[in-house]
């Protein structure tokens, strides 16, 4: 990838189109595609993304279009910003389209269903590509925070470090700072778990708990994503930067975080479909991805009692509060 190449950013959500924008401020060549005509029409015309990113003018420079195949023309870098669990089956259809040494970049953070693949392992099992040509993007990205300009760093994760780099320098402006790691396990491991996370904060916020039982379940939901992460082969390191403990604090603090705010519905008593329109619909990603993690734990043998609780709340109807001593009642132990 060089600097001129032409890049592509497939997803128009939020975190899409805010991730577009921080590149098109470096004055990079920037197309993004929005799977709905009326959404890239209304960027093309007005520059606003009303529908996901209200309030926020984008560069005069950005392109939209609704066709991939315009997106995808000459694209040298990919940046895919569809949810999780769609991911396989967009980039199914783009595969054909995608140029052969293109770094594709991974900004979804989940675990899929059925396959138990992070993203990095979905984008190589669909197009084939070799490994090193995938980087993930993950820490504090609150998409409405960053599209406002306010100052905060993430992490590019590829295992081939002069492709972190490149993009490194792709997407860096005077409030968007990232960082390059090559541990890309623990940097989607971190991406993804934070979410789960996330939603026990919010249950317990909206259950009528204080501070001391937010900073015990981020505490306690830090050291079980970091023995996932150890089983899995990350490294320790990465859950204290900001893919592990910056994530995870912006998403369980934050109320324009979505997983906060549908787990704080739950907690309030609301059912699962009201606190999905709450969130405007958007996904809660780790409404699902708690079940694919809680399933690569078993698979490994790893203890997830938050993720655990958090899977049985959304998916086999357990009542949240008869439920919220276990979202940190374990057998008292040493903490290491």
């Amino acid at each position: 990838m060089t600097g001129a190449d032409k890049i592509a950013v497939l997803g128009a959500g939020s975190w899409g189109t805010t991730f577009a924008k921080v590149m098109a401020d470096t004055g990079r060549e920037i197309t993004l595609w929005a799977r709905r005509r009326d959404v890239a029409e209304e960027i093309a015309e007005t520059r606003c993304n009303g529908a996901y990113l209200p309030g926020v003018r984008l560069p005069d420079s950005l392109r939209s279009t609704s066709d991939p195949r315009l997106a995808l023309d000459g694209a040298g870098t990919v940046v895919l910003a569809v949810p999780s669990q769609t991911l396989r089956h967009n980039l199914t259809a783009w595969r054909g389209l995608l140029h052969p040494d293109a770094t594709l970049v991974s900004l979804a953070k989940g675990v899929e269903l059925g396959t138990l693949k992070r993203m990095s392992e979905v984008v190589v099992d669909v197009t084939g590509v070799p490994e090193d040509h995938v980087a993930v993007v993950s820490g504090p990205n609150l998409a409405k925070e960053i599209a406002e300009e306010q100052p905060t760093a993430t992490v590019i994760a590829c295992r081939d470090h002069d492709r972190a780099v490149a993009l490194q320098q792709a997407c860096t402006t005077g409030y968007f700072r990232p960082y390059t790691i090559t541990d890309v396990i623990g940097c989607e491991l971190g991406g993804a778990g934070k979410n789960v996370i996330a939603l026990s904060c919010g249950m317990a916020d909206g259950l009528g708990f204080g501070a001391n039982t937010l900073a015990t379940l981020m505490t306690r939901g830090l050291a079980e994503i970091g023995r996932l992460g150890a089983a899995l082969g990350a490294d320790p390191m990465t859950f204290a930067g900001l893919a592990g403990l910056g994530d995870l604090v912006a998403s369980c603090s934050s109320p324009l975080s979505r997983n906060r705010t549908f787990g704080a519905r739950l907690g309030r008593g609301e059912t699962m479909a009201q606190a999905q329109a709450a969130v405007g619909g958007q996904v809660a990603e780790g409404v699902k991805s708690c079940s694919s993690i809680r399933e690569l734990a078993v698979r490994h043998g790893v203890e997830m009692p938050i993720t655990e609780v958090v899977h049985r709340v959304c998916h086999d109807g357990f009542d949240l509060h008869e439920m919220a001593g276990q979202l940190i009642g374990r057998k008292t132990k040493p903490e290491r």
